[in-house]
């Protein structure tokens, strides 16, 4: 059953330059208790779309259409008191760097009481038995001290537990992962994805995983959007993406990847087209190697390539 539906979403940021398209027409769904990896490039959009689900993106930038509807409700029609009743508390943020999410003049105890007294409406000393059992369940050993530690006395990956702590102290029915093992160790990625989804199966919510790393995608994910340029390019599961890539982009992610047997890397060349000046052509085409004429004449639509697997190309 769906539990987020993101239709035909579109976001831009005004800019000294010109408007900035960061994301064109974008829609996909999240089942309950299914993990959605979005993966692409550095400034494809992917944490543009998250940060629009949960009502994040703030002048310059702002949404210009579609719906993002969460258990049926449109949450760009809600108010602001009513979007911070979900936000941290039905629908949770991993956010990319904990160093700089955490607040450094606050104990991480503080600031997990301090999600759970305003979400749950409980007292001091419930919110802090229930931030301690969410330590606990994220691996922070001795969890009934370090509740009173600073963020700059845990290493990155315990600072990631935190955060992941943080999350899921409100039991939210959607976790938001964006990028969540940047800048950590292979070991520490490992733990940190393993940790996850134990949680995740565990408590049977949803998780839209945002990531660059395929290797990430394949060992979390059952079904994956692949966008470029703020677009989606290609969508199905994650074994038809990986099996069976459809669209000459996910190919070439695929063919990127470091592989034990070869040496050398094959990279996509060239680079992606300015959101400012988006051309009404395939966006992939100047990169693409199998690039025809059909492909400049017009933005392909994402059609259905084998069941349930869409791919924007005009190739088959």
């Amino acid at each position: 059953m769906s539990l987020l539906d993101v239709q035909n979403l579109s976001v831009i940021f005004e800019t000294e330059l010109g408007t900035a398209k960061a994301v064109n027409n974008l829609s996909y769904t999240i089942n309950k208790g299914s993990v959605l990896g979005i993966v692409g490039e550095s400034g494809c959009g992917k944490s543009v779309s998250s940060m629009s689900v949960l009502r994040l993106v703030s002048p310059p930038g702002r949404v210009t259409a579609g719906k993002i509807l969460f258990e049926g409700n449109n949450l760009l029609d809600l108010t602001e008191p009513q979007m911070r009743g979900i936000r941290g508390n039905q629908i949770a943020l991993i956010p990319q760097d904990p160093m700089t999410s955490l607040n450094p003049v606050y104990s991480v105890g503080y600031q997990i009481m301090e999600a759970i007294e305003l979400h749950q409406g409980v007292g001091k000393e419930e919110a802090r038995k229930r931030a301690i059992l969410s330590l606990e369940k994220v691996g922070i050993p001795r969890a009934y001290e370090r509740i009173n530690d600073y963020p700059h006395q845990f290493s990155g990956g315990m600072r990631q537990r935190v955060m992941i702590a943080m999350a899921l102290s409100c039991e939210p029915k959607l976790l938001i992962a964006d990028e969540p093992t940047t800048a950590l160790d292979v070991t520490v990625q490992a733990q940190i994805l393993n940790l996850m989804r134990d949680i995740q199966k565990n408590a049977g919510m949803a998780i839209m995983l945002i990531t660059h790393d395929l290797g990430v995608v394949a060992e979390m994910c059952d079904h994956v959007v692949v966008m470029y340029a703020g677009s989606a390019v290609e969508t199905g599961t994650v074994l038809d993406i990986f099996q069976r890539p459809k669209h000459p982009y996910t190919i070439g992610l695929l063919e990127s990847v470091p592989r034990p047997a070869s040496t050398r890397l094959k990279p996509i060349d060239g680079q992606p087209p300015s959101l400012i000046d988006l051309p009404d052509a395939c966006r992939f085409a100047p990169r693409c190697p199998l690039v025809r004429d059909i492909c400049l004449t017009g933005v392909p639509a994402l059609e259905e390539k084998a069941q349930g697997q869409y791919a924007r190309c005009v190739l088959d």
